[in-house]
């Protein structure tokens, strides 16, 4: 007589979001290059844009070498807007799939937020070995730090996918809008800049994006010398809980209705 297998719901909703995770895998390296092209990629442009900012300082940005100081600024925004724009598809991707009761919305955002996360580590981990066989500095001096704020800019990035990927079901034209607002943020999260480079009566256009605070404060997490102004923890942390509240309070009250549609 066989043996029938009882498993929670919460063994069921991880091994969902593990199997949505592994089709993330297969979609996301299905050409030839695979998994070395994302991550080859995003390493060599960060090396072209540092090399040009580097040739405008002098090789040394606010006490920090410039590479390293671009290397932050630009895996932290890539992972941002990346995570982003995969979080938000994850509804009409999985659509078909939701005719299994087991497969819920949720499990797809956390899948395509989990890939988004771990292919961005990786780019990172890839920056640190090439800088130590480089014979350069490789220096955190606060990982736990760095690694809070990494993980606020996710779930900022995250919690928007999920905004934007259920409204997105009832107006198919926020896809344009969504275009519209990352464009300019790569330009003004302080990629290529420091708040200490911008005049201070300027400074509130730009200090309401929480990914600027990220950004800054994970450079201040390598480098305490780096002095980072204008910028606050508290900023960041309560950004990251308004906005995670408002994407699950948004899902409860409308999942159902969004894959319906």
């Amino acid at each position: 007589m066989a043996k029938v297998l009882k498993r929670s719901r919460l063994r069921i909703w991880g091994d969902v979001i593990f199997a949505l995770f592994i089709r993330e895998i297969r979609n996301g390296f299905n050409d030839k290059f695979g998994l070395s092209w994302a991550v080859i990629n995003p390493v060599a442009f960060i090396f072209i844009l540092s090399f040009i900012r580097g040739r405008m300082d002098g090789g040394e940005t606010h006490n920090m070498p410039t590479f390293v100081f671009m290397a932050y600024g630009m895996t932290i925004i890539q992972m941002f807007l990346s995570m982003w724009a995969a979080t938000s598809v994850s509804i009409r991707k999985s659509k078909s799939l939701f005719a299994f009761r087991q497969v819920q919305p949720i499990s797809a955002f956390l899948a395509s937020g989990l890939f988004e996360v771990l292919l961005k580590l990786a780019v990172f981990l890839t920056i640190l070995m090439i800088m130590y066989f480089l014979n350069m500095e490789v220096k955190i001096a606060d990982p736990l730090e760095l690694l809070f704020c990494f993980a606020q800019v996710s779930i900022v990035a995250f919690s928007l996918g999920m905004l934007f990927g259920l409204a997105e079901q009832f107006v198919k034209e926020l896809t344009k809008l969504k275009s519209l607002i990352q464009r300019p943020l790569f330009f003004i999260s302080g990629t290529f800049f420091s708040l200490q480079d911008i005049p201070k009566d300027y400074w509130h256009y730009l200090n309401w994006n929480p990914v600027l605070h990220g950004i800054e404060l994970a450079r201040q997490a390598a480098y305490p010398s780096y002095g980072a102004v204008g910028v606050s923890n508290f900023y960041l942390g309560g950004s990251t809980l308004v906005l995670f509240s408002l994407a699950l309070f948004c899902y409860q009250a409308s999942w159902k209705q969004a894959i319906s549609r």
